[in-house]
């Protein structure tokens, strides 16, 4: 199980993703991909996968926690205010292994160094990748950044193995990803279409309730002895004043 499924399952089990055959499909076929494009990395590693689906998990949970504090209602976030609450808690979950993992390490150096530039641009960036991925859930979804980082990941392989010339790649690589991008074509084609059957949806709703408003008021007018010149005046401006107060 790799990241876009897990997301998926989650924000369903959430309430936030509708669970569908489809959808999971689609997941299936991306998680594929990834799988067989890792499977075919030249220093594959057991214990390199257990970790990564420990970090899957992590990544899953968090993803969708994002989402439920800046969409759910009641909890409505903007995206620097969700960076306030975040980065202490980040900073807690780095501190804890630093202490027991890199901490000992810095000790037995000699010397070590610490650049500040290094530091502070590491940060900028950091907080500049936390600020857009807070806007795009909050714009999409947990899942959609998560599909979304499937072209990022080959965007990087592709780059690395173009500047540095140890990188490689294999058929299975190339296999995997391309299957990968598939699903991503065919979840997009899915989110698509979902957004035209909601838009039709909204059309048809917003046309009834616009019929309905013009029928109501050419009654009650009618019933008044308004001639019909004016009467056609006061129905466009009730529809107006229905469309802005929706």
């Amino acid at each position: 199980m790799t990241l876009p499924v897990a997301v998926f399952l989650l924000g369903a089990s959430f309430g936030l993703e509708e669970l569908s055959m489809k959808m999971m499909g689609t997941m299936t076929i991306i998680s594929a991909g990834v799988s067989i494009a890792s499977y075919g990395e030249v220093n594959f590693n057991w214990i390199g996968v257990v970790y990564m689906m420990g970090g899957v998990v992590g990544e899953a949970f968090r993803l969708i926690f994002i989402e439920l504090l800046l969409k759910r209602k009641g909890l409505k976030l903007d995206p620097i205010i969700m960076m306030y609450y975040v980065s202490p808690c980040s900073a807690l979950c780095l501190f804890v292994p630093w202490l027991i993992l890199e901490k000992p390490k810095m000790d037995a150096a000699v010397q070590w160094h610490f650049d500040p530039v290094i530091m502070t641009l590491n940060a900028l960036c950091t907080f500049a990748l936390n600020v857009s991925v807070f806007l795009v859930i909050s714009h999409t979804s947990a899942l959609t950044i998560r599909v979304a980082g499937v072209i990022k990941d080959w965007v990087v392989v592709l780059v690395s193995v173009y500047l540095f010339a140890d990188a490689k790649l294999t058929v299975i690589n190339i296999f995997g990803y391309v299957i990968a991008i598939f699903g991503v074509y065919l979840y997009n084609a899915q989110k698509l279409n979902e957004a035209a059957v909601t838009s039709a949806s909204n059309s048809t709703q917003e046309s009834q309730g616009l019929l309905g408003v013009s029928n109501t008021t050419q009654h009650k007018y009618k019933q008044s002895g308004i001639p019909e010149m004016e009467l056609e005046t006061i129905v466009v401006r009730d529809s107006k004043e229905n469309i802005i107060q929706q």
